[in-house]
């Protein structure tokens, strides 16, 4: 694995927590709506699966009688449209990154896995802690911007909107932990051999003051 020299061939797709909870159950993600995220996902997961790129389905389980992701519930189930589609491994997790608790990253080693394309949710909970986890212990990362999705917070710290949340974790994690793109982009890439590329903090920094 060298992240510095990726091969496009060594790609996988994770596709994480695509549940009913997020459309159907108490915990409703909102922006991008999942009537442009979904369809999103399963063009991801079908050229994948055409250009035979391995395919990890990811599921969050929490503990028993917890409000969400319940063990046995409706919620915690993969959505239909993902669960009936191809997929080379499934991996179950308690934590927000995918690479803690799992086997995941042992299997993405023995499989020579250089480059890591993310989609489904939440941007900026499981996407966001895989992709840092992931970046930080040498894999390329690529996140699907319109192939993930956020929901509006209000706590004690102040409020902010799904698409604000979706936003600002899109452009941060652009920086240098994962190369933020859309479905068509990537699917452009994968075309021609291609792996998409992050910013780093400095030139995102520099663009904004140039702009103000």
């Amino acid at each position: 694995m060298n992240a510095n020299t990726p091969h496009p061939n060594k790609r996988a797709l994770l596709v994480i927590d695509v549940q009913n909870e997020y459309f159907t159950g108490n915990l409703r993600v909102s922006y991008p709506p999942v009537e442009q995220t979904l369809p999103n996902i399963c063009r991801a997961m079908d050229a994948a699966h055409a250009a035979h790129i391995p395919i990890v389905l990811v599921q969050h389980v929490a503990s028993s009688g917890a409000p969400i992701f319940a063990p046995g519930s409706e919620g915690v189930a993969l959505h239909p449209d993902i669960a009936g589609r191809p997929h080379d491994l499934l991996v179950q997790k308690s934590m927000a990154s995918a690479l803690t608790g799992t086997t995941l990253a042992a299997w993405l080693k023995a499989h020579e896995i250089e480059v890591l394309t993310i989609v489904g949710y939440m941007t900026h909970n499981c996407n966001d802690a895989t992709a840092r986890q992931a970046s930080h212990e040498g894999w390329r990362v690529e996140l699907l911007h319109d192939a993930s999705a956020s929901l509006p917070y209000s706590n004690a710290v102040g409020s902010a909107s799904a698409e604000e949340i979706h936003r600002v974790f899109s452009v941060v994690m652009h920086t240098g932990f994962a190369a933020v793109a859309s479905t068509d982009e990537w699917l452009a890439a994968l075309a021609k051999g291609e792996v998409l590329a992050p910013d780093n903090v400095y030139s995102s920094n520099q663009r904004a003051l140039a702009s103000c």
